[in-house]
Protein backbone atom coordinates (compact mmCIF):
# COMPACT_ATOMS: atom_id res chain seq x y z
CA UNK A 1 0.00 0.00 0.00
CA UNK A 2 0.96 3.63 -0.43
CA UNK A 3 3.05 4.86 2.51
CA UNK A 4 2.34 8.37 3.79
CA UNK A 5 4.76 9.80 6.38
CA UNK A 6 3.40 12.68 8.47
CA UNK A 7 5.92 15.08 10.02
CA UNK A 8 3.92 17.13 12.53
CA UNK A 9 4.71 18.19 16.10
CA UNK A 10 1.07 18.73 17.11
CA UNK A 11 0.21 15.38 18.69
CA UNK A 12 -3.55 15.52 18.10
CA UNK A 13 -3.28 16.54 14.46
CA UNK A 14 -0.59 13.94 13.78
CA UNK A 15 -2.68 11.18 15.35
CA UNK A 16 -5.85 12.27 13.51
CA UNK A 17 -3.99 12.19 10.20
CA UNK A 18 -2.43 8.80 10.86
CA UNK A 19 -5.78 7.31 11.93
CA UNK A 20 -7.80 8.86 9.12
CA UNK A 21 -5.37 8.03 6.31
CA UNK A 22 -5.11 4.48 7.64
CA UNK A 23 -8.89 4.20 7.35
CA UNK A 24 -8.63 5.49 3.78
CA UNK A 25 -6.40 2.58 2.78
CA UNK A 26 -2.97 4.13 3.15
CA UNK A 27 -0.10 2.94 5.30
CA UNK A 28 0.35 6.00 7.49
CA UNK A 29 2.98 6.74 10.12
CA UNK A 30 3.94 9.88 11.97
CA UNK A 31 6.96 11.57 13.50
CA UNK A 32 7.10 14.74 15.59
CA UNK A 33 10.51 16.26 14.83
CA UNK A 34 13.06 16.81 12.10
CA UNK A 35 15.39 14.43 13.95
CA UNK A 36 12.76 11.67 13.92
CA UNK A 37 12.19 12.27 10.20
CA UNK A 38 15.90 11.91 9.44
CA UNK A 39 16.07 8.80 11.61
CA UNK A 40 13.08 7.21 9.87
CA UNK A 41 14.60 7.83 6.44
CA UNK A 42 18.00 6.56 7.61
CA UNK A 43 16.36 3.40 8.95
CA UNK A 44 15.01 2.60 5.50
CA UNK A 45 11.57 4.18 5.47
CA UNK A 46 10.55 4.86 1.85
CA UNK A 47 7.43 7.02 1.91
CA UNK A 48 5.50 7.68 -1.28
CA UNK A 49 4.26 10.98 0.14
CA UNK A 50 5.61 13.13 2.98
CA UNK A 51 3.23 15.54 4.70
CA UNK A 52 5.52 18.15 6.19
CA UNK A 53 4.94 20.88 8.77
CA UNK A 54 7.11 23.98 8.37
CA UNK A 55 7.41 25.01 12.02
CA UNK A 56 9.02 22.00 13.67
CA UNK A 57 10.70 22.43 17.08
CA UNK A 58 14.13 21.35 15.81
CA UNK A 59 14.08 22.13 12.12
CA UNK A 60 12.81 24.24 9.25
CA UNK A 61 10.30 22.55 6.99
CA UNK A 62 11.47 24.47 3.92
CA UNK A 63 15.02 23.21 4.39
CA UNK A 64 13.79 19.68 5.04
CA UNK A 65 11.71 19.76 1.86
CA UNK A 66 14.79 20.78 -0.15
CA UNK A 67 16.77 17.93 1.37
CA UNK A 68 14.02 15.37 0.73
CA UNK A 69 13.71 16.55 -2.86
CA UNK A 70 17.44 16.08 -3.41
CA UNK A 71 17.58 12.57 -2.01
CA UNK A 72 14.14 11.00 -2.44
CA UNK A 73 11.66 10.35 -5.22
CA UNK A 74 8.47 11.04 -3.32
CA UNK A 75 5.66 13.56 -3.21
CA UNK A 76 5.84 16.41 -0.71
CA UNK A 77 2.77 18.11 0.75
CA UNK A 78 3.37 21.03 3.09
CA UNK A 79 0.74 21.42 5.80
CA UNK A 80 1.35 24.57 7.80
CA UNK A 81 -0.20 27.56 9.50
CA UNK A 82 1.88 29.85 7.25
CA UNK A 83 -0.54 30.86 4.52
CA UNK A 84 0.96 34.06 3.10
CA UNK A 85 1.82 34.23 -0.59
CA UNK A 86 5.55 34.52 0.15
CA UNK A 87 5.43 31.39 2.31
CA UNK A 88 3.61 29.45 -0.40
CA UNK A 89 6.15 30.53 -3.02
CA UNK A 90 9.00 29.55 -0.72
CA UNK A 91 7.34 26.19 -0.15
CA UNK A 92 7.09 25.44 -3.85
CA UNK A 93 10.63 26.64 -4.44
CA UNK A 94 11.81 24.31 -1.67
CA UNK A 95 10.33 21.33 -3.49
CA UNK A 96 6.75 21.03 -2.26
CA UNK A 97 4.28 19.61 -4.77
CA UNK A 98 1.23 20.84 -2.85
CA UNK A 99 0.94 23.55 -0.16
CA UNK A 100 -1.99 23.35 2.29
CA UNK A 101 -2.86 25.43 5.31
CA UNK A 102 -3.83 23.77 8.57
CA UNK A 103 -7.53 24.57 8.43
CA UNK A 104 -7.79 22.13 5.49
CA UNK A 105 -10.16 19.24 6.24
CA UNK A 106 -8.99 15.65 6.45
CA UNK A 107 -10.89 14.94 3.24
CA UNK A 108 -9.04 17.77 1.46
CA UNK A 109 -5.73 16.36 2.60
CA UNK A 110 -6.70 12.89 1.38
CA UNK A 111 -7.79 14.36 -1.97
CA UNK A 112 -4.46 16.18 -2.26
CA UNK A 113 -2.58 12.92 -1.66
CA UNK A 114 -4.59 11.09 -4.30
CA UNK A 115 -4.17 13.94 -6.78
CA UNK A 116 -0.41 13.88 -6.22
CA UNK A 117 -0.28 10.11 -6.65
CA UNK A 118 -2.24 10.34 -9.91
CA UNK A 119 0.16 13.02 -11.11
CA UNK A 120 3.10 10.77 -10.26
CA UNK A 121 1.48 7.67 -11.72
CA UNK A 122 1.46 5.93 -8.35
CA UNK A 123 -2.24 5.85 -7.46
CA UNK A 124 -3.40 2.48 -6.09
CA UNK A 125 -6.11 0.58 -7.89
CA UNK A 126 -8.92 2.02 -5.78
CA UNK A 127 -9.97 5.54 -6.59
CA UNK A 128 -12.16 8.04 -4.88
CA UNK A 129 -13.59 9.94 -7.83
CA UNK A 130 -17.20 10.58 -8.74
CA UNK A 131 -17.62 6.96 -9.86
CA UNK A 132 -17.22 5.93 -6.22
CA UNK A 133 -19.50 8.61 -4.80
CA UNK A 134 -22.24 7.85 -2.27
CA UNK A 135 -25.33 10.08 -2.26
CA UNK A 136 -27.49 10.94 0.74
CA UNK A 137 -30.98 11.77 -0.49
CA UNK A 138 -32.57 14.10 2.05
CA UNK A 139 -35.99 14.08 0.41
CA UNK A 140 -36.55 10.33 0.50
CA UNK A 141 -34.16 9.40 3.34
CA UNK A 142 -32.10 7.18 1.07
CA UNK A 143 -28.39 6.38 0.99
CA UNK A 144 -27.45 5.57 -2.60
CA UNK A 145 -24.32 3.52 -3.17
CA UNK A 146 -21.88 3.90 -6.12
CA UNK A 147 -23.43 0.79 -7.69
CA UNK A 148 -26.81 2.62 -7.59
CA UNK A 149 -28.33 0.36 -4.95
CA UNK A 150 -30.23 2.34 -2.32
CA UNK A 151 -30.86 1.90 1.38
CA UNK A 152 -33.94 3.30 3.07
CA UNK A 153 -32.87 4.94 6.31
CA UNK A 154 -34.73 5.34 9.58
CA UNK A 155 -34.96 8.81 11.13
CA UNK A 156 -32.07 8.03 13.49
CA UNK A 157 -29.92 6.56 10.71
CA UNK A 158 -30.58 9.54 8.49
CA UNK A 159 -29.65 11.97 11.27
CA UNK A 160 -26.41 10.05 11.85
CA UNK A 161 -25.55 9.99 8.14
CA UNK A 162 -26.39 13.69 7.74
CA UNK A 163 -23.82 14.61 10.38
CA UNK A 164 -21.22 12.20 9.00
CA UNK A 165 -21.57 13.21 5.34
CA UNK A 166 -21.76 16.89 6.23
CA UNK A 167 -18.26 16.84 7.73
CA UNK A 168 -16.50 16.25 4.40
CA UNK A 169 -14.46 13.34 5.72
CA UNK A 170 -13.56 14.89 9.05
CA UNK A 171 -13.95 12.84 12.20
CA UNK A 172 -17.27 13.32 13.98
CA UNK A 173 -16.83 13.37 17.75
CA UNK A 174 -18.87 10.84 19.72
CA UNK A 175 -20.25 13.61 21.94
CA UNK A 176 -21.56 15.57 18.94
CA UNK A 177 -23.19 12.48 17.45
CA UNK A 178 -24.81 11.49 20.73
CA UNK A 179 -26.15 15.02 21.26
CA UNK A 180 -27.73 14.96 17.79
CA UNK A 181 -29.22 11.48 18.09
CA UNK A 182 -30.38 11.72 21.72
CA UNK A 183 -33.17 14.19 21.07
CA UNK A 184 -35.80 13.79 22.37
CA UNK A 185 -34.55 10.71 24.24
CA UNK A 186 -33.09 11.35 27.67
CA UNK A 187 -30.84 8.32 28.10
CA UNK A 188 -28.54 7.93 25.12
CA UNK A 189 -24.91 6.85 25.51
CA UNK A 190 -22.00 5.21 23.79
CA UNK A 191 -23.65 1.78 23.72
CA UNK A 192 -26.72 3.17 21.94
CA UNK A 193 -24.53 4.93 19.37
CA UNK A 194 -22.41 1.86 18.70
CA UNK A 195 -25.51 -0.30 18.30
CA UNK A 196 -26.98 2.11 15.73
CA UNK A 197 -23.73 2.18 13.76
CA UNK A 198 -23.37 -1.61 13.87
CA UNK A 199 -26.89 -2.13 12.51
CA UNK A 200 -26.41 0.53 9.85
CA UNK A 201 -23.11 -0.96 8.66
CA UNK A 202 -24.69 -4.40 8.38
CA UNK A 203 -27.69 -2.97 6.55
CA UNK A 204 -25.47 -1.13 4.03
CA UNK A 205 -23.31 -4.16 3.33
CA UNK A 206 -26.26 -6.55 2.99
CA UNK A 207 -28.17 -4.31 0.58
CA UNK A 208 -25.30 -2.96 -1.53
CA UNK A 209 -22.77 -5.81 -1.41
CA UNK A 210 -20.14 -3.12 -0.73
CA UNK A 211 -18.05 -2.46 2.38
CA UNK A 212 -19.73 0.16 4.55
CA UNK A 213 -17.48 3.28 4.46
CA UNK A 214 -18.31 4.12 8.08
CA UNK A 215 -15.17 3.73 10.15
CA UNK A 216 -14.58 4.09 13.85
CA UNK A 217 -11.72 6.23 15.14
CA UNK A 218 -11.24 4.55 18.49
CA UNK A 219 -11.75 6.81 21.45
CA UNK A 220 -12.77 9.73 19.22
CA UNK A 221 -15.76 9.06 16.97
CA UNK A 222 -16.69 8.07 13.43
CA UNK A 223 -15.86 9.16 9.90
CA UNK A 224 -17.22 8.51 6.41
CA UNK A 225 -14.25 7.41 4.34
CA UNK A 226 -15.78 7.63 0.86
CA UNK A 227 -16.77 10.62 -1.24
CA UNK A 228 -20.32 11.69 -0.35
CA UNK A 229 -22.82 14.18 -1.74
CA UNK A 230 -25.86 15.40 0.20
CA UNK A 231 -28.91 16.19 -1.93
Amino acid sequence: MTHVLIVEDETRLRKDLVDFLGLCGFTASGVATAHELRQALADGSSPDVVILDVGLPDGNGFELASRIRETRHCGIIMLTALGDSDDRIRGFESGADIYLVKHSTLREIEAAIRSLLRRNGALPGTTNGNGDQWVLDGTNWLLIAPNHRSIKLTATEFAFMSVLCGRGGDICQREDLMETLARPRANFGNRHLDAIVSRLRRKIEERTSLPAPIKVVYGVGYTFTATAAVQ
